[in-house]
């Protein structure tokens, strides 16, 4: 491997959201009960979108969801996941479910080799990206997971996908305009600067939307795991 361009400047610390601090403070000085209020308070204005911003209605951008990942599933289209940090551990962990009980060809991009060759080859904000290349087609669905929507590494994953062809949904939180929540078919949006409060809703959407398509291929009587 060898390294292809200038190294990439990081941004300060407090800039890309590392302040630790500021990520505890809603568990160091709340109870409990009124740190799930306000999850739970969270959740209940979760905002979707479609292309160009389009305002969706909850229930619609839940439906818009599912008909992609349908179709991905009736084509058998591959489903990747990714996201930094605690969101990828949100892709890992709903790749599990799609895999396993949703019917899904479902994949992250975090396997620790491959994703250090190509961010030592291609700079970290090209990693994904540059994976997606070598492994989505079109027709193909990306989930982009982020909490500040504001990764380059992710914006450039999406960038990539939409130019192969294949369909994006985001999950994101903190600004209402950051950058990944504009550019999918169906954006989900958690209005929260918390890390603790977008990641745990995030996963809870997922798993939503993994646990409808399980209970509608059991109805069909679909009882195999991934064709």
């Amino acid at each position: 491997m060898r390294p292809y361009g200038n190294p990439i400047p990081l941004p300060e610390p407090r800039e890309r959201g590392f302040n630790i601090s500021e990520r505890i403070a809603p568990l160091a000085t709340s109870s409990l009960g009124s740190f799930v209020s306000t999850f739970a308070a969270l959740l209940d204005t979760v905002a979707f979108s479609g292309r160009d911003s389009r305002p969706l209605k909850r229930d619609e951008g839940v439906e818009h969801a599912l008909a992609v990942l349908r179709r991905a599933a009736t084509q058998q289209s591959s489903v990747f996941l990714l996201g930094n940090g605690g969101s990828s551990a949100v892709a890992s962990h709903i790749a599990n479910d799609f895999c396993n009980t949703s019917g899904l060809r479902a994949f992250t991009l975090s396997d620790q080799a491959m994703l250090t060759c190509f961010t030592n080859d291609y700079g970290y904000a090209n990693a994904y990206g540059m994976l997606l290349t070598r492994l989505a087609r079109s027709n193909d669905v990306l989930i982009a997971i982020s909490s500040s929507g504001s990764s380059s590494n992710i914006v450039n994953a999406i960038q990539k996908m939409l130019a192969l062809g294949g369909h994006v949904i985001t999950l994101t939180g903190f600004s209402e305009d950051n950058p990944v929540r504009r550019l999918g078919e169906v954006n989900a949006w958690l209005d929260s600067k918390e890390y603790g409060l977008v990641e745990t809703g995030h996963l809870l959407i997922m798993h939503y939307l993994a646990d409808c398509l399980s209970s509608e291929r059991a109805r069909s009587g679909d009882t195999t795991k991934v064709r």
